[in-house]
């Protein structure tokens, strides 16, 4: 895991600023304006040339071994240097003397953070919300957009519940066309908010490539009610689901395995099939051990051993209709060997870590691991090594 904050000396800074971290490379392709720019220093012995130097960057990236041009704005990361480097983009918080990386090169999680704010109170939110007024991430979203890499394959929106901004939501979607029109857009929504079908026909065309992931926990309100623990959450989500679909948008549902949802998987494999044909993705996805979890462990927590045949049951009837399924957060080990063609490698790179059993296992590589803050209890029996003759054997 590689962290996305910082400690740092700052040098000439009084208020944040978005950045993007620089080399020759990036200077001489002339996407960024200069005066967005943090040259790194520590890159390229080239860039510290008195005419590059003299060039008006925001500022500099330096080491103990660098010293920066004097009068000029720098900083110096404290700890692991590799916390941000060229083609990253930063936050610089002067008041905190830290650093945030609010875009990572070459990442498989970047996400643009929308809001705190959620209308929903799930049982295992990771992240648990807060009811503060946040509508000021709407320009400062717009603004990070015009920073990251044009040729990024992905990025993510996502919250909190990202709707609540409001028409401010369709500016930032806006901002992503105008800047990365190549870049898939996926954005994580409960979709209740779409009950408004105008609300939602505001997102027609609005960019090329754009996916909704919205969660559905269960083939019937209670059950879904139950785990986002928000009465009438079902009908608001199933409504605002065809009205995305009316507004022309590609959709993903997205399970996550708890206990009670698990317990009727089959059913909603059944449901999404005869209701809701238009979706694009369905992924069923291990729990993230963390934020609300931690306090529902007994509720909500299910080895995957132990939901094996339900899972197989399940992937196997979308699989025969021709429904994309994906298996996101479940170690190889953890699942049946006519399961693994399903899964992905789907944990953020700064969230992933492997337990020390793992160092022994053959197809590591391929597994996604698990999140950096998984414990015991959080962790299947059926964890171990799996060695690549078993593996390919038992695939064939």
């Amino acid at each position: 895991m590689l962290a996305l904050e910082a400690k740092a000396e700052l040098q000439g800074w009084t208020e944040p600023a978005l950045l993007k971290v620089s080399g020759l490379k990036e200077f001489a392709e002339g996407e960024f304006p200069i005066q967005n720019m943090m040259l790194d220093l520590r890159s390229d012995p080239l860039v510290r040339s008195e005419s590059i130097l003299a060039l008006p960057w925001a500022g500099f990236l330096t080491d103990d071994r660098i010293t920066s041009p004097l009068s000029r704005p720098s900083l110096k990361l404290l700890g692991d240097p590799a916390i941000a480097c060229v083609g990253d983009v930063i936050e610089i918080k002067p008041a905190v003397s830290k650093i945030a990386v609010r875009y990572r090169r070459g990442d498989n999680g970047n996400v643009l953070f929308a809001t705190e704010r959620c209308n929903s109170f799930c049982l295992m939110c990771s992240q648990p919300p807060r009811q503060i007024q946040d509508d000021w991430r709407v320009g400062h979203l717009c603004e990070l957009a015009n920073l990251i890499d044009k040729d990024a394959a992905s990025i993510a929106i996502s919250g909190g519940e990202p709707t609540l901004l409001g028409e401010g939501l369709a500016q930032v979607v806006a901002a992503c066309a105008s800047a990365l029109p190549d870049t898939h857009v996926h954005i994580l929504s409960n979709g209740r908010n779409f009950e408004d079908a105008a609300y939602a026909a505001t997102f027609k065309d609005l960019h090329p490539s754009l996916t909704w992931g919205v969660p559905l926990y269960g083939d019937h309100y209670r059950l879904h009610d139950y785990v986002v623990q928000s009465g009438g959450a079902f009908g608001q989500t199933i409504k605002g689901l065809y009205a995305l679909h009316a507004a022309g948008q590609c959709i993903e549902i997205r399970v996550v395995l708890v206990k009670p949802t698990v317990e009727r998987l089959s059913s909603l494999a059944r449901y999404i099939y005869q209701n809701l044909p238009f979706v694009e993705h369905v992924a069923l996805m291990g729990i993230e051990p963390i934020g609300f979890a931690k306090a529902h462990h007994q509720a909500l927590w299910i080895d995957p051993l132990d939901m094996a045949d339900t899972l197989s049951a399940a992937v196997g009837f979308l699989d025969k209709r021709r429904i994309s399924v994906s298996l996101y957060n479940l170690p190889l080990c953890t699942l049946p060997v006519s399961l693994r063609p399903f899964a992905k490698r789907s944990i953020s790179n700064w969230k992933q870590d492997y337990l020390p059993v793992c160092a022994e296992c053959d197809i590591k590589s391929e597994c996604g691991g698990f999140f950096g803050w998984v414990t015991p209890e959080w962790t299947s029996r059926g964890i171990g090594p799996v060695k690549l003759e078993e593996h390919a054997c038992a695939r064939h």
